[in-house]
């Protein structure tokens, strides 16, 4: 026995090893809110709530509400950091910080070209969104 603990056996054959492939489903904010029933069918379960809960924080601040419209509202409702960024008397660090919060509640995606990062909107999330809050029109 070594000073760490007991030795591992070294002859372990690779061969006995198989790799499991456990598949792990990352569920964003957005697409948990596709799954619910308009808020107007029925009540949220508590479960539905915490997962529905981070979108609507997402959108909760005045920034993040602003730039997801300044990148719906461009051209092809997608938009460059750097365009982002002049919109704001903000640092490009905590614009950068707030569109991580919205890729990270599923509302954007983005893409890395060179040094710069563009941001698109994902129509399907605010699709689901509009859905879950919408209510009949009398």
């Amino acid at each position: 026995m070594s000073f760490l603990g007991p030795s591992l056996p070294q002859d372990i054959d690779l061969c006995q090893y198989r790799p499991v492939s456990i598949p792990l489903t990352v569920v964003s904010p957005a697409e948990t809110a596709a799954c619910c029933a308009p808020l107007t069918a029925q009540p949220l379960s508590m479960e539905q709530a915490e997962q529905v809960a981070p979108l609507l924080k997402a959108l909760a601040d005045p920034v993040r509400l602003r730039l997801l419209s300044l990148v719906a509202s461009h051209e092809g409702a997608e938009a460059c950091i750097c365009d982002l960024n002049e919109a704001f008397e903000l640092s490009h660090p905590t614009i950068s910080h707030h569109m991580k919060v919205l890729h990270e509640a599923g509302l954007v995606d983005r893409d890395k070209r060179g040094v710069w990062v563009y941001y698109r909107i994902r129509p399907q999330a605010l699709a689901s969104l509009a859905a879950l809050i919408g209510c009949p029109v009398p």
